[in-house]
């Protein structure tokens, strides 16, 4: 069952860099950083519960990103009513280069590149296909990516996408997008 009331989702990869215990004097990730703190606000401000989709190793990331708003487990099945939000936390491949944590695959960047335009199109149906054998084998957390998009394929209405951080700092593909309508 869609979520029809939903207004608001912000996609953010569930990446260890953005929580406090691992800064450093030298940020290696401040445009992710500053584009995760700027999509989050909306989530922030919105003063209600916020669902959150995400591998459980992810939830320590959400976590901190919603420090002091309410938030829980988001069940697709089992939507709760009136969320104020929609937090997914998902990356594509961790193949990219030599030096990525699952070295250098040749499929990551086609991989990438199709699961980004799919992201930035708000296309559903193609975000709820992707190859979950090929993710795990590229290191890609795309679980909450595919569930995301049954939720935009069944749950009618047009959304707006905005990507506001599409890179692959370090090998691992990260987007931060916030969906609207």
């Amino acid at each position: 069952m869609a979520d029809r009331t939903l207004r608001e989702i912000v996609v953010v990869p569930p990446v260890p860099a953005l929580l406090p215990e691992h800064a450093s004097l030298v940020d290696p990730v401040a445009e992710l950083r500053a584009a995760v703190a700027a999509a989050t606000a909306g989530l922030r401000a919105a003063g209600g519960l916020v669902g959150v989709l995400g591998s459980p190793a992810a939830a320590h990331v959400a976590d901190h990103l919603l420090d002091g708003v309410p938030h829980a487990p988001y069940d697709a099945e089992r939507p709760p009513a009136d969320l104020a939000g929609l937090l997914v936390l998902g990356n594509g491949s961790a193949t990219r280069t030599e030096k990525a944590p699952g070295h250098l695959d040749e499929r990551a960047e086609a991989f990438d590149v199709a699961l980004g335009a799919a992201l930035a199109a708000g296309d559903g149906a193609t975000l709820a296909a992707v190859d979950a054998d090929l993710g795990r084998a590229l290191w890609a957390e795309v679980d909450a990516l595919r569930t995301l998009g049954g939720l935009l394929r069944d749950g009618g209405g047009a959304w707006q996408v905005e990507v506001t951080y599409d890179d692959a700092p370090y090998g691992v593909q990260y987007w931060v997008a916030r969906l609207t309508r």
